[in-house]
């Protein structure tokens, strides 16, 4: 286990400081812990999620015909016409993405505002980094606010037997979704003082670009509506999201080139170009390599530790499980970490005779906005900065962790606060 916990803390600090080669950092090691036999070869195919590559190469080809479109550049437009400078309008971005990621997988959130935020740093001239990483960490922020949120909010509502209803109001009291909200608007406070400096007039033109085709318009419209009623279908297949966005995708595709059948050729090539197979290599390395240490047992040893931290007093377990999981998820994917803690809180819950609700919460506030302080500790974070690399812009570590780092402690304190009082 010992070999598997170094190659994993090698992969990420070097993923932190060679940011440009990100993609091969994380298959290279992949391939060493395959090669090695620390993920055997039988478990390479179940260690990858491919219903998340699925919906992000799907997306990014609808969003790229939902670009061509030129809807961003109105609902850029029409934002323009709204707010009086920089700072609001990158403040109500990342709220309007939130509200979204409330609903729809936080990845396909980046990947539908993303576009919309690119077309108005490029009509104010002004860079678009800090707008793209304030849309990832605000979609991170609202995962765990909804049963149809986030991964772990799914997985969290079936082993818990939880109800869409009951993330609203559980046990006769206001549950995890206005924890989430407090934090919020806290975390929306946090991004108006990032952003104080960006005070420059937004200009009223009072012209607004005309749309050439409303069709990737419906379609992206119509992903989101497929994926929020796939979320209440019990036992459907695990790659259900990602068929919905590839399948819609596919229907775009065709109808792009039977639009205009004598450039056919050049839309398909255009649009497949503008699938960023980099962010997908990354995830799909970074897949294998988690694969790995939870073969290895390093998952299981870290909640083994803190399962042995908390002893018997309900706050400090509670404390350590929140604060535990927003630093462990800030490093490797929560959902193999959520899923191997929620039989452990099980069983903590029952020793100390306490009603495990508190800590359910508690594990899914911390591993869902743990991943907002790195940017490598959520996929959205990283289809962000791709979205960003494919515009020509670099992403530094140190740009993300200036807001990353304090989004997540303005949302984290606020629910962590919220939660116990609820249900302590």
């Amino acid at each position: 286990m010992i070999y598997a916990l170094i190659l994993f803390a090698v992969t990420y600090v070097a993923m932190l400081v060679f940011s440009k080669y990100r993609p091969y950092i994380a298959i290279g090691s992949a391939l060493i812990f395959i090669v090695t036999g620390m993920l055997p070869l039988n478990e390479i195919f179940t260690s990858i999620d491919f219903n998340v590559l699925m919906m992000i190469a799907g997306t990014m080809g609808l969003v790229q015909l939902f670009i061509v479109s030129k809807m961003p550049a109105l609902l850029a437009d029409l934002v323009m016409e709204k707010v009086p400078n920089v700072q609001v309008a990158a403040v109500a971005l990342s709220l309007f993405a939130g509200v979204i990621s409330a609903f729809v997988d936080n990845v396909a959130t980046v990947l539908m505002v993303a576009p919309v935020a690119l077309e108005i740093c490029k009509k104010l001239k002004t860079n678009p980094v800090p707008f793209i990483i304030g849309i990832a960490v605000s979609s991170n922020l609202q995962g765990a606010a909804t049963l149809v949120g986030d991964t772990t909010a799914i997985m969290l509502g079936s082993y818990a037997d939880m109800s869409f209803l009951d993330f609203f109001w559980y046990q006769g009291k206001p549950s995890i979704f206005f924890a989430v909200e407090i934090g919020a608007v806290a975390a929306a406070v946090i991004l108006a003082f990032l952003f104080r400096k960006e005070k420059g007039k937004v200009e009223k033109t009072g012209v607004r670009t005309k749309v050439t085709d409303y069709v990737p318009t419906v379609l992206l419209c119509g992903t989101v509506l497929l994926l929020i009623l796939a979320s209440f279908i019990p036992n459907k297949p695990a790659i259900t999201n990602g068929i919905i966005c590839m399948a819609l995708f596919v229907i775009g595709l065709v109808y792009a080139v039977l639009k205009n059948v004598k450039e056919g050729k050049a839309t398909v090539i255009d649009t497949v170009k503008a699938i960023d197979f980099e962010t997908i290599g990354l995830l799909f390395g970074l897949f294998l390599v988690i694969g790995g240490i939870t073969h290895m047992g390093v998952i299981d040893e870290i909640a083994n530790l803190l399962k042995g931290f908390g002893g018997g007093n309900v706050f400090l377990l509670y404390t350590i499980i929140v604060w535990g999981s927003v630093v462990i998820s800030a490093f490797i994917d929560n959902i193999p970490y959520v899923a191997t803690m929620l039989p452990v809180i099980t069983g903590l819950a029952a020793a100390l005779e306490i009603d495990p609700t508190l800590l359910y919460f508690g594990l899914l506030s911390g591993a869902t906005l743990g991943g907002n302080c790195t940017p490598i500790g959520a996929s959205a974070n990283i289809t962000g900065i791709g979205i960003l690399r494919k515009s020509g812009y670099e992403v530094k570590s140190s740009d993300f962790f200036k807001i990353g780092i304090p989004f997540t402690l303005a949302a984290i304190i606020p629910a962590y606060i919220y939660i116990w009082f609820f249900f302590a």
